[in-house]
């Protein structure tokens, strides 16, 4: 009977780690398909299409994004400045307000919260915030526009909320009986017992500041202060502009610029780096979202 169970639970373990490695096969095959064709050649990618491997190995769309090799570094380290300061101040802005908001001491917890709710159904309109950020916070061109607007959500706090309320109350009355303050309590007790949900939040908001564009075209006139993603849409519409019937007045034989397979080189460097942060975080996404999504 135990020799036909052993059995029985290999062959389960069998059938669902090869369902489990055929999706994961799926999941990486579009970007392998990407990597690939940034380094074909723009007329083998043209003629024959994507491929598994390079047919003819090339780096031309990779030296036309790098060819001016100080604006895009500039802009990789604007991203990476917005994303890491972003990050870290709204973590912890959004924790300490989800702190107090789970208290059961504050009086105000339930007005405040349905207040940070409703601003969820309702949002003044695009106009109106575009006046207040540059007429009366004079954010126009500056590195705050890109900053500022993301750093609270008022998901996010409802998320830390409902996931602070799953650590144990005893924890703050016996450290409050210690003489412990609340400052003390949140950064001492709450914050490392909240890592699942910050590791949650935090990579949501790490991919909002990474992937964001709009803010920058809306507010920035500079071009030494574009991000990355800015950057790289910039150079795509120009690659856009020269496949139109204009195209013939721009490029000549000398410089025939790639298209095609620029547009492939844009997406690994843009997606390329943050998937690096997703492993570190893994083990806490599911924990910190079911848990912070669940509960009351």
């Amino acid at each position: 009977m135990k020799l036909k169970q052993d059995r029985s639970m290999i062959l389960f373990n069998i059938i669902s780690y090869s369902i489990l490695a055929s999706f994961s096969l799926l999941c990486v095959i579009p970007f392998w398909l990407i990597l690939s064709g940034s380094f074909s050649s723009e007329t083998s990618v043209i003629r024959e299409g994507y491929g598994i491997l390079p047919r003819e190995f090339s780096m031309n769309a990779y030296e036309e994004l790098f060819r001016s090799g100080d604006t895009i570094g500039r802009a990789y380290v604007v991203t990476i400045c917005l994303t890491v300061t972003g990050t870290l101040l709204g973590l912890f802005l959004q924790t300490m307000a989800a702190y107090v908001l789970q208290r059961k001491d504050f009086k105000y917890a339930n007005t405040m919260a349905f207040l940070i709710y409703f601003t969820t159904l309702f949002g003044g309109g695009l106009i109106p915030w575009y006046i207040l950020m540059v007429r009366y916070l004079h954010l126009k061109d500056s590195y705050l526009a890109m900053l500022v607007p993301p750093l609270v959500s008022s998901w996010n706090i409802i998320l830390l909320k409902n996931f602070m309320k799953s650590i144990p109350a005893e924890i703050t009355e016996s450290a409050k009986i210690d003489g412990a303050g609340d400052f003390l309590i949140y950064r001492k007790l709450i914050l490392p017992l909240s890592v699942p949900g910050l590791a949650t939040v935090g990579l949501f908001m790490a991919l909002g500041y990474w992937n964001d564009w709009y803010l920058c075209n809306l507010f920035i006139t500079t071009p030494e202060k574009y991000n990355l993603q800015s950057l790289l849409f910039n150079v795509l519409k120009k690659a856009e502009f020269l496949q139109s019937s204009f195209a013939g007045l721009v490029t000549t034989e000398y410089y025939d610029p790639p298209k095609e397979t620029i547009k492939l080189a844009t997406a690994v460097i843009v997606t390329g780096p943050i998937i690096f942060l997703y492993p570190f975080v893994q083990k806490y996404f599911v924990k910190g979202l079911t848990i912070g999504a669940v509960k009351g």
